[in-house]
């Protein structure tokens, strides 16, 4: 009879603590309903229409999922097309408290990406920059905890040299179209070419960096950085 009363004592015990972890867990994340509603119907309503070199929805729920799951404040997107990546990190980035750096060349898109954050609701969230990323990477001071490349892919590697010094540890960083098969620099299917090739190669051949590949979407490298060297 004492040893049911302890078991019942310890399971209430243990399950009072779930729930303060659960309820702690909670509190660490911005809930704010409305601007998830906003943000849900703004991207059922544009789910056919994201062609301009935007990423597939399956990426973009990928991407918003690591930021999540790692509480990540500060990112970099180097590429952002009309905006449709750039929403999902964003959006990740209202529940954690974080900003987003998303860098565009071509001022049309940038100027329909700017329409999109303002119509999705994020616009608070994103500094979106008109310029050359080649230049503006080595420009910016970080530190960033998340970086998606996804401009132009000859230019991957150089990305990735640019920005690496500026990525906390702990910190990951992600490039789209890439596939397991371009590894070794041979080159692989669907229009995957040398530079995410080289750029697969070298940042698996970092000590430092844990590297895998999601080929659920178009295809997207994730690199967590676990030392500084």
């Amino acid at each position: 009879m004492m040893r049911r009363k302890f078991s019942i004592i310890m399971m209430v015990i243990l399950l009072g603590s779930s729930l303060i972890n659960l309820q702690v867990s909670a509190q660490t994340k911005n809930e704010n309903p409305e601007l998830d509603e906003k943000v849900k119907k703004f991207l059922n309503s544009r789910s056919r229409q994201w062609y301009d070199m935007n990423v597939p929805a399956v990426d973009g729920q990928l991407l918003y999922d690591i930021i999540l799951k790692n509480n990540y404040t500060s990112a970099l997107e180097i590429g952002t097309s009309t905006g449709h990546s750039g929403i999902w990190i964003a959006w990740a980035l209202s529940k954690t408290g974080g900003k987003l750096i998303t860098i565009e060349i071509d001022e049309r898109r940038h100027k329909e990406a700017l329409q999109n954050f303002k119509e999705a609701g994020l616009s608070d969230y994103i500094d979106a920059r008109l310029a050359d990323a080649h230049q503006l990477v080595k420009e910016l001071k970080g530190p960033f905890d998340f970086v998606f490349s996804d401009a132009d892919k000859d230019w991957y590697k150089n990305y990735f040299i640019d920005v690496e010094p500026k990525v906390k540890v702990g910190g990951c960083f992600t490039a789209h179209n890439i596939s397991e098969r371009s590894y070794g620099g041979r080159g692989g299917r669907g229009g995957y070419g040398s530079g995410q090739a080289v750029f697969l190669e070298y940042v698996k051949s970092l000590k430092n960096y844990e590297t895998t590949v999601n080929s659920a979407g178009g295809g997207v490298s994730i690199s967590y950085k676990r030392a500084e060297k």
